[in-house]
């Protein structure tokens, strides 16, 4: 959509040269900020949202469309100052990433303590969602799982600390605002995070290809966590012992697996559709049902080190 310019925007400099030509009220860059969003969408569910703290708006010179004045727009009703870089300038900051000519700088990207993660998701009607994405890499892969998972209806992310992709600047642009509005906690030991959340309710479901049940098998209709593993090995054995059921995705061609931010999507399709009628479910009396519920008997796990 494009808006029309406003009278009291100020007009674009005549000699593009300089930093900081054509902004509104400058303000100073914070210590401690140094969070960048990439490109139209991102930005502007950047600037539709509460949660994090927007500083400034870059926009590339000679960057003249109706996405630029909605952006322009967006950032004058939050009174966010915007600034014009040079085409150079934007790319040095933001390397071998598409952004459309506009970024955001904003507060570092805050996580979600696993305890509060898991009150906003536990629902005594039992359909709290939350997805864990275990030991995913790419943050290109991470991204468009988050925006599947905002789609969808998921509650949050648990993502681990280390030796994983985090919300960064490919996650951001991948996600297109996604992780502004999905809560995402962060944790040393996803082993003792799931622990800790099954114990307040959660089941464990995994996604894997050899898994015994179908994703069409299994009811759904529970406060669950969907664990999704690695592009490269899957599940670790650290999730895989802690899941109460691992369901798989049926082939009907010749490829075996997919993506897993496409798979994410396929499970979290049939998840929306089987709580969106009730109907649907599967047949309790199923022979794939009589034996796919094994209750890992773990208790007293620690809230501490997860």
């Amino acid at each position: 959509m494009t808006s029309s310019p406003r009278k009291n925007r100020p007009s674009r400099p005549k000699d593009r040269g300089g930093r900081g030509a054509g902004k509104q009220t400058e303000k100073p860059i914070q210590k401690g900020i140094s969070c960048l969003i990439p490109g139209f969408h991102g930005v502007k569910e950047a600037l539709l949202q509460d949660r994090i703290r927007i500083q400034k708006i870059l926009i590339a010179e000679g960057k003249a469309s109706g996405r630029t004045e909605e952006i322009l727009g967006l950032a004058e009703k939050a009174h966010v100052p915007f600034v014009y870089l040079k085409r150079a300038e934007m790319e040095a900051l933001l390397p071998d990433l598409v952004h459309q000519g506009i970024a955001a700088l904003s507060e570092e990207f805050a996580y979600t303590e696993l305890p509060l993660l898991g009150e906003i998701s536990l629902r005594p009607e039992g359909n709290g969602l939350l997805m864990a994405a275990d030991h995913i890499t790419d943050e290109g892969n991470l991204g468009a799982l988050m925006r599947t998972a905002l789609f969808f209806g998921a509650d949050g992310l648990i993502v681990p600390k280390d030796r994983a992709a985090g919300i960064g600047l490919g996650t951001m642009k991948r996600s297109s605002g996604a992780q502004m509005h999905l809560p995402v906690s962060r944790v040393v030991n996803m082993g003792r995070a799931l622990d800790f959340l099954k114990d307040k309710g959660f089941w464990i479901i995994g996604a894997a290809e050899d898994g015994p049940v179908t994703l069409y098998d299994f009811d759904w209709n529970r406060n669950l966590i969907l664990v999704l593993g690695s592009e490269q090995t899957g599940l670790s054995q650290t999730v895989l012992k802690r899941c109460h059921q691992v369901v798989n995705i049926p082939s009907a061609g010749k490829m075996a697996s997919l993506n897993v931010s496409v798979a994410g999507g396929v499970l979290l399709s049939e998840i929306w559709r089987q709580r969106r009628s009730p109907s649907s479910r599967p047949s309790a009396g199923s022979d794939q049902r009589k034996n796919f519920l094994h209750e890992v008997s773990r208790r007293g796990a620690e809230v501490q080190g997860y």
